[in-house]
């Protein structure tokens, strides 16, 4: 028999869920034939047949989670083997996951009890962990054990995070861990944006305006080397939120780009958000992100959460009515509330107010 392992996935991630299989024990295939949908890093991605052969053994099924390397397929004897499959088109790095510490929660600390209690909490399925200890020197007692077990029976199942919403808190954590963020807030005038004005067009056109100004938000930080990476595009992530989770495709230049494509480019991406077929390389590569919550109705300002190696996040609020001095009178004005979050590590206090100076300068253009 051939092996087939799950191969590398590209942008050093190391785990994939089967999707849907399109083959079966016992078929024929041929190679390049795709073998199997995979979600990972927000996309769905068909693996395709490393070679000709027969199908004798699938080694998971739909909503199963693999590791990088591990069994895949098995094929019959005899038929050549190949490992040199690559999906993605970031090479992976040659650091390999320890398999035991993946199963320890990092700096977790052991919880103080008794056999008899920790007996106790295996049986009504308690994680002592997530116990508030009540005896002495913070010791778990049976009361504290069915306290908690008589709270959960009440909620539904535990249900495993899987998906988009996997990917999300893996890139959340990531985020917590190498990011220092800061956020500075402001608004912008747009009381003179008419009926016509597309504001998700403006906001990517005056982002756009604000990284030509202060190139150092539109930067990639690699704080294992400490270096830094000015780009001379701007390829635009945008958050588009849904049922399913967050999806952040990439819009790519949209410094040169006219409105009336920028407006395509938009449809286009929500479309394939909602199909669930955005290609994996459009979901890669952004320089800068851009997060329009004001859309679903609540917020003024936010602080925002920058995905390496990335060192800005742009947020709008919504634009709403409110009362600002003018010309030395208090009037009505739509506000335009915004957030900038940015990687303290290389993006001063200065600079980010230059950016953000840069982008409400644009949006409060008459057009």
């Amino acid at each position: 028999m051939s092996t087939f392992k799950l191969p590398d996935l590209g942008e050093g991630l190391q785990e994939a869920e089967i999707v849907d299989w399109h083959v079966a024990v016992g078929d024929d295939v041929v190679a390049d034939q795709p073998l199997v949908s995979v979600e990972t890093d927000k996309a769905v991605v068909d693996i395709p047949a490393p070679q000709a052969g027969r199908v004798t053994k699938l080694h998971a099924k739909a909503g199963d989670i693999l590791k990088v390397g591990a069994p895949l397929v098995e094929f019959e004897a005899g038929a050549k083997r190949d490992t040199g499959v690559i999906v993605g088109e970031t090479p992976r790095s040659d650091t390999k996951l320890d398999e035991g510490a993946a199963h320890e929660a990092p700096g977790r600390t052991r919880v103080k009890a008794t056999p008899a209690v920790r007996a106790l909490a295996r049986k009504l399925n308690v994680d002592l962990a997530a116990v508030d200890a009540s005896g002495p020197d913070g010791t778990v007692t049976v009361a504290d054990v069915e306290r908690v077990a008589k709270s959960l029976a009440g909620m539904a199942p535990p249900e495993p995070v899987r998906g988009v919403r996997r990917t999300m808190a893996q890139k959340m954590a990531q985020s917590h861990a190498e990011v220092a963020p800061a956020t500075v807030y402001d608004e912008a005038d747009v009381n003179e944006w008419t009926a016509a004005s597309d504001p998700t067009v403006r906001l990517i056109r005056a982002l756009a305006a604000a990284c030509k100004a202060e190139p150092a938000l539109n930067a990639w930080y690699d704080s294992h080397e400490n270096t830094r990476r000015l780009h001379p595009k701007v390829d635009l992530s945008i958050a588009v939120h849904t049922d399913s989770g967050l999806f952040v495709p990439v819009m790519r230049d949209v410094g040169n780009r006219s409105a009336e494509d920028l407006r395509r480019g938009i449809e286009a991406m929500k479309a394939d958000v909602a199909k669930r077929a955005i290609p994996p390389e459009e979901m890669r590569g952004a320089t800068i992100t851009l997060s329009n919550f004001g859309v679903f109705g609540g917020g003024r300002f936010a602080q925002l959460v920058i995905i390496p190696p990335q060192v800005a996040i742009v947020g709008a609020g919504r634009a709403k009515p409110r009362a600002v001095v003018k010309d030395g009178a208090v009037v009505a004005r739509r506000m335009l509330p915004l957030s900038l979050t940015f990687d303290h590590r290389v993006v001063n206090g200065g600079e980010a107010a230059d950016f953000l100076a840069a982008m409400i300068k644009d949006l409060e253009k008459a057009e």
